[in-house]
């Protein structure tokens, strides 16, 4: 009886934990964000730490404090050089020609058009310039206008209180490196312990092996496919590579997702100088050039810090990749790999005797 008693209210916290995570989930968001930055940030704090001039010894806060400006400073240094690229492409869009856009797009838009109305997609009194007309007037209203300004000051809002949260809790993780297990302690049973600062200890050692492998493979990417488009002299090479290399944090579907848009940058690009028939040759340019970053990237980068970051076959980690993506699309795919290397260090601890635990554990 005491048993089921104890089951029952096992049951019962994780429910309402599950409920108290799921209603505070922005509060867990921040938390998250900030301990991941302090994984990132604890190698800096350790070399401020070694800095001794004769008498002088670096103070652990003053080292904390310099590692967050550092890493305040990385973020600015990226917001101050590519906001005015924006900005200037935003310029770009607004001085292209669309009526001799217009002209050009008419005939292929004349065959797609046919070729919609044969597979029934639309109607026959239907044209495809009427429906796009449609589309963009229900769009363009003062209604959708509101809701936008709306969205945009609540999210401007949002940002604000995030960005200070972060900051803020990401100093203290700093200051103290074991606050963040501390925390986490707090709601670990006693009989647990033991094997709960195991759990901590090699989730640290793994996650912070693979954040910090994974922002080397970012740079590598805004560097490869930076320098490829800059030798073949496309514009905007710095922007495109900037944006390939922050999508290929979405494993498979990133460089397609990166591919796409630098195709839309290098396009504008050539629209507003009125050189509508180099947007072909760029554009197969810019595609070539992601393939061929994302084949480096597939065959030296990742095996190097998907697999031996956290130690997991690249079958294994591809398999959980896809089966995160089917659970909760492209959320799923970026939290995939650490998700599942937490999984499977606390699998380690509590499901040893089962043989899948023991394979898929044996080299953490």
């Amino acid at each position: 009886m005491n048993q089921t008693l104890k089951y029952i209210s096992g049951i019962a916290v994780t429910i309402v934990g599950l409920f108290f995570a799921w209603y505070f989930s922005d509060i867990l968001v921040y938390v998250l964000i900030a301990g991941v930055l302090s994984f990132i940030g604890q190698p800096i704090v350790r070399l401020f730490d070694k800095i001794h001039i004769k008498n002088f010894s670096m103070p652990h806060t003053l080292s904390s404090v310099l590692t967050l400006l550092v890493m305040l400073l990385i973020f600015v240094s990226l917001f101050l050089i590519f906001v005015p690229i924006i900005n200037r492409q935003a310029q770009v869009i607004t001085s292209i020609d669309f009526q001799y856009l217009g002209s050009q797009l008419q005939k292929p838009l004349h065959d797609l058009e046919a070729q919609l109305l044969r597979y029934n997609i639309l109607e026959n009194d239907q044209t495809l310039e009427a429906m796009i007309a449609s589309e963009l007037e229900s769009l363009v209203n003062m209604t959708s206008i509101k809701t936008i300004f709306g969205n945009v000051v609540g999210f401007a809002g949002s940002l604000f209180i995030g960005i200070f949260s972060v900051v803020f809790m990401t100093f203290f993780f700093l200051r103290d490196d074991r606050l963040f297990y501390h925390g986490i302690m707090l709601f670990v049973p006693v009989k647990f312990e033991e094997k709960a600062a195991i759990i901590m200890r090699d989730t640290r050692r793994l996650l912070s092996r693979y954040f910090v492998g994974l922002i080397l493979e970012i740079l590598a990417m805004m560097i490869m496919i930076t320098a490829g488009l800059t030798f073949f002299g496309v514009e905007n090479a710095l922007f495109i590579g900037f944006v390939g290399g922050l999508m290929n944090v979405i494993p498979y579907l990133g460089p397609i997702i990166g591919a796409a848009l630098g195709v839309l940058i290098g396009a504008t690009g050539n629209l507003s100088a009125g050189a509508y028939e180099n947007i072909i040759p760029i554009s197969t340019i810019i595609i070539l050039t992601f393939a061929v970053a994302k084949l480096i990237d597939d065959f030296i980068l990742q095996p190097l810090i998907y697999s031996r970051s956290v130690n997991a076959h690249p079958i294994e980690i591809f398999l959980v990749i896809l089966m995160a993506g089917s659970l909760a699309g492209i959320p799923g795919m970026i939290l995939a790999i650490p998700g599942y290397t937490v999984l499977r260090i606390i699998a380690k601890q509590f499901f040893n005797q089962s043989k899948l635990v023991q394979k898929i554990t044996e080299n953490i």
